[in-house]
């Protein structure tokens, strides 16, 4: 094997799997189990002010993603996995989890959902 940067990149996602596993799953204890919604659907840093509607679906994309992670870190450990699958696996959801919670958040804010009501008079 040659060191280059193509390997130098690979190992850069493979031990990466493990801290961005670590905080997706605790953001989905923290939202399931302690209530905790600071880190629901944030914008600028802050939540929604109805963050607790959004937190069922933050949780499930947080746990679905970390879990995710893990079989692609337990498959690599294991030699289960080729180096196409688990690649296409781990960044296929790093890039998906980034595009959802976007969405999530974005729809929280009154940004792709309805507007709030203001005054209509011209």
């Amino acid at each position: 094997m040659v060191f280059d940067v193509s390997v130098a990149l690979t190992w850069i996602l493979f031990i990466a799997l493990f801290p961005i596993s670590f905080f997706w799953f605790r953001r989905a204890w923290r939202i399931g189990f302690r209530q905790d919604f600071s880190e629901v659907a944030l914008k600028g840093g802050e939540p929604p002010p109805n963050a607790e509607k959004y937190a069922p679906y933050v949780m499930v994309l947080n746990l679905i993603a970390g879990s995710i992670g893990a079989v692609v870190i337990v498959g690599v450990a294991l030699g289960e996995l080729s180096y196409n699958t688990w690649t296409a696996m781990a960044g296929s959801t790093i890039w998906c989890k980034f595009f959802l919670d976007f969405a999530i958040s974005r729809q929280a804010h009154g940004k792709f959902g309805a507007k709030p009501q203001g005054r209509t008079g011209k």
